[in-house]
């Protein structure tokens, strides 16, 4: 039996599917996250990207958010290995990091909507950060289902 592309390629050798596939949909990456100046902590909040829909768990110009978002960061497999404030359980990270995706990785399960079923993703536990100033951000720092 072959070995799924996963386990056989590096992120640098997958092609563009295969790399898109990744993506398990959790939608944490699209979350802000405040960082404690002083000691550098990361904080997830449930304050999502004006273009992330919460109900799809999807982004809503996925082709174009890096020119709609100016902080916006496409992953490369040139870039993932220094992001330390991706997801812990982010597929693109684990394996940088070499380690296996997880049993509810839609790529393992086979199922698209496994992320949601392990309550590993955001969809619908999301509000918008067009309806929250910024100075209220620090009440929706939220720990994530493997992000502790």
């Amino acid at each position: 039996m072959t070995q799924p592309f996963w386990k056989t390629k590096s992120l640098a050798e997958m092609s563009a599917a295969e790399w898109e596939s990744l993506c398990d949909g959790c939608g944490k990456c699209c979350l802000i996250q405040l960082e404690d100046p002083e000691e550098g902590a990361r904080a997830f909040t449930s304050i999502a990207c004006r273009l992330f829909d919460g109900a799809a768990c999807r982004c809503t110009d996925y082709a174009n958010r890096a020119e709609r978002v100016p902080d916006c960061v496409v992953l490369t497999p040139d870039t993932i290995g220094a992001l330390g404030w991706m997801p812990k359980t982010c597929a693109y990270r684990l394996l940088a990091e070499g380690k296996p995706l997880p049993d509810w990785h839609p790529l393992v399960s086979g199922d698209p909507d496994s992320v949601h079923a392990y309550g590993i993703s955001v969809r619908g536990r999301t509000v918008s950060e067009t309806d929250v100033p910024e100075e209220d951000w620090e009440r929706h720092i939220r720990d994530w289902p493997g992000e502790g």
